[in-house]
């Protein structure tokens, strides 16, 4: 692979040529790291290399537990989701029935001459229900 090395001002460019075995190691450290095989270049040609802070081993074994323990709760906690999401369908169902009621039971009412009913907080139920 052809590298070309230009400056931010003025002339002149380098031009390298790397190896298959060497432009793969910088790929493989651009993926583990998480940025471009351009910014590691930069790193390596700049010597901007930084000594870890703790054990790096131990932080990748330790976010490695944690996530296993996310996995596991996650685990728990989807059944109940799953439950959650059916319970809140049977509210909407049931809002949709009773909102349902309450009209045929204003309509009897209106025929037989009868105050209507309006019960506000009933109504205000429904709506809850019927937006979740």
């Amino acid at each position: 692979m052809k590298l070309t090395i230009k400056p931010d001002r003025g002339f002149g460019k380098v031009e390298v040529e790397l190896n298959e075995a060497l432009w793969a190691e910088i790929e493989k450290l651009a993926e583990r790291y998480g940025v471009s095989p351009e910014r590691i270049i930069e790193i390596a040609l700049a010597g901007e290399f930084r000594e870890s802070k703790g054990k790096l081993e131990e932080l990748e074994r330790k976010a490695e537990e944690l996530e296993k323990k996310v996995w596991k709760l996650e685990k728990e906690y989807a059944p109940l989701r799953y439950k959650a999401y059916g319970l809140s369908e049977d509210n909407k169902i049931l809002a949709i029935e009773l909102s349902g009621l309450i009209a045929e039971n204003n309509g009897l009412r209106r025929f037989l001459r009868l105050p209507p009913n309006r019960n506000l907080e009933l109504r205000k139920l429904i709506s809850y229900y019927l937006q979740g």
